[in-house]
């Protein structure tokens, strides 16, 4: 949740409406969502697309909830994912507050 709202606040320091923000965030998000390996497996995309699927913080949470729901995996299982998925938190919600202007 917190890759999500650093990303939402990152879009919407650079757009001037509520419409821009949600079209661009629509665009990322179904980008996101096909590369995450919910679908499709990523072993059975092209190298270039695994690639940037390491930068996808949805593969991460698609790799969490598989593991903890379909082999029962407890906390030391996930750590490393977890861990992940919260450097990339930090750097958006930073990318966010950094990005911030304020306007009068």
């Amino acid at each position: 949740i917190l890759v999500i709202l650093g990303m939402g606040l990152f879009i919407s320091n650079f757009t001037d409406t509520q419409q821009q923000a949600m079209f661009i965030a629509w665009f990322f998000m179904v980008i996101f969502i096909l590369m995450s390996g919910l679908f499709t497996p990523i072993e059975s995309m092209p190298k270039w697309a695994q690639l940037l699927t390491e930068f996808n913080p949805i593969k991460y949470f698609v790799e969490i909830i598989r593991m903890v729901m379909l082999k029962g995996s407890g906390f030391t299982n996930i750590f490393p994912l977890a861990i992940k998925t919260l450097v990339y938190a930090i750097i958006m919600n930073g990318l966010a507050v950094w990005s911030y202007k304020k306007t009068s």
